[in-house]
């Protein structure tokens, strides 16, 4: 199964609510342009040889008929618009559909977009999907919940064995509720999303895990993106922040064992090189008229099979307790023994603590006074946060002192030796590093990496080789960084 949203596939018939780019027989759509999106669109899906598709923003089942003249193995197809939007939702099949529904979401807004409910018959087994087309971030996280509290009110109907996937474009990040939370524009919901707080995907903000999905006597849903790591977590690429705004939510009832079942870890993105290519994801140009989408296809495998879950009960039992490597597998927590962390280095507003060479590194934001850099504690995690990306503890109590006089230098990371983009170094102190100093970042080695200077800290002159001591390996809107928090971190040469 795949989902792909094509971006803005327009037939040539004039309805009067195309977006204007896309108005027919003009320069920026016309048949060259209309041929071209659809030999490219058609690619995309033969090579990915789904045998069941979903796909937003067709603009109509004229549009949709053309794609499946291509694509003949298609027998069965599903299309939705609302009637003065300019785009629908579509889902194609090899297998049979039993129904399909259409269930609105707000009749008192023009923008928004219902979601599609198919229903197939896959060897004689029902599968519902839900496909789905958010409202953008040009809105509020508001606008979203609507979209959320009607797939909730729909799927609260459903048989507690029913099996069925949610998915399309959602507009929103499998960790929405942590990369929208300092945005005041978006953020009007006092930190509640849709894709994490009314669909489930996170409880107590921790996300639901396929070991433990069962165990839920709501309707919870396990979003697929936390199968990769985190670097490829994307389907899409804003200003080179990666974003996740495809999704695939997946009920309960896809890890029983019973009926249709999801294969585990088969979830992808899919970035073949005419898609996805040097780090940038190859777009419908209008002016060119050449090019794909702004996201990419991500797909997944299920079975009438029968799955053996058994073995994800069994490695949740496995799991290092105690431990800070462990913070980085959940979002929150609570009264969180952590024991012998060793304080490596301090600032006025910030701690990063480690517990052995070889573990993850871990900030304290504002940590009590009574943590001193090169001594070693026993405590307890009390809050996590996650700002922009980068993983922080917020709270800490019963700080117990144990050692001092620790060579914490010998905790830091060589910066000649490590890969300074690799995600599993965050949050780690490197020495050892020289470089040129040139608008806002540090060229060494033919590598560029982001340098971030804290308030109050003197930035060197461009052009200047620096030599950095001590900083701090962080993360901002997915792009790698260095902090220098104090004069001390860094030295002009």
């Amino acid at each position: 199964m795949a989902s792909y949203n094509v971006e803005n596939f327009f037939d040539l018939h004039y309805d009067k609510t195309e977006y204007k780019e896309y108005i027919p027989h003009t320069s920026s759509w016309n048949h060259k342009a209309y041929s071209n999106k659809l030999h490219n669109i058609t690619k995309v899906i033969h090579d990915l040889d789904a045998d069941i598709i979903a796909l937003q923003e067709v603009e109509s089942k004229r549009a949709l008929d053309a794609i499946l003249v291509q694509n003949q193995t298609y027998l069965y197809s599903a299309f939705h618009k609302n009637k003065d939007s300019a785009i629908g939702l579509a889902l194609l099949s090899r297998y049979k559909i039993i129904s399909q529904e259409v269930i609105i979401v707000d009749r008192y807004d023009k923008y928004s977009r219902n979601i599609l409910k198919v229903t197939l018959d896959i060897q004689n087994k029902p599968f519902i999907i839900y496909v789905n087309h958010w409202r953008s971030k040009r809105a509020a996280e508001s606008k979203r919940i609507k979209y959320a509290m009607a797939l909730k009110k729909e799927i609260d109907t459903l048989k507690n064995e029913a099996d069925y996937i949610i998915l399309g474009d959602l507009n929103s990040n499998y960790d929405e509720y942590h990369t929208f939370k300092y945005d005041k524009r978006l953020n009007d919901t006092y930190n509640i999303t849709g894709i994490n707080q009314i669909l489930n995907t996170t409880i107590q903000e921790n996300f639901v895990q396929k070991k433990s999905i069962l165990n839920f006597d709501e309707k919870v849903h396990f979003n697929t993106w936390l199968e990769l790591p985190k670097i490829d977590r994307f389907s899409s690429r804003f200003r080179n922040e990666n974003n996740t705004p495809d999704n695939f939510l997946l009920s309960a009832t896809l890890f029983d064992a019973k009926n249709i079942s999801y294969v585990n870890n088969s979830f992808q993105v899919f970035t073949p090189n005419y898609l996805y290519k040097n780090n940038k994801i190859l777009r419908w140009n209008p002016s060119q008229k050449t090019g794909f989408s702004d996201h990419l296809p991500i797909f997944a495998t299920f079975s009438t099979d029968k799955q053996d879950y058994s073995i994800l009960a069994n490695a949740s039992k496995i799991t290092t307790q105690n431990s800070i490597n462990y913070l980085y597998d959940v979002q929150q927590i609570s009264n969180y023994f952590l024991k012998d962390i060793i304080v490596i280095y301090r600032s006025n507003k910030l701690a990063i603590i480690k517990q052995r060479q070889a573990d993850k590194a871990i900030m304290l934001y504002k940590p009590p006074q009574n943590l001193h850099k090169g001594a070693k504690y026993d405590l307890v995690v009390d809050q996590l946060d996650q700002f922009y990306g980068l993983k922080e503890i917020k709270k800490v109590s019963n700080i117990v002192f144990k050692e001092n006089n620790i060579e914490y230098k010998k905790y830091y990371l060589d910066g000649q030796t490590i890969d300074l983009f690799d995600e599993k170094y965050i949050n780690n102190i490197i020495y050892n590093l020289k470089g040129t100093y040139q608008k806002g970042k540090l060229y060494f080695d033919k590598n560029t990496i982001q340098l971030y200077f804290s308030k109050g800290i003197k930035k060197p002159e461009e052009g200047k080789i620096i030599s950095i001591s001590s900083g701090h390996l962080s993360i901002f809107k997915s792009t790698m960084q260095i902090v220098l928090h104090t004069k001390n971190d860094f030295k002009v040469l």
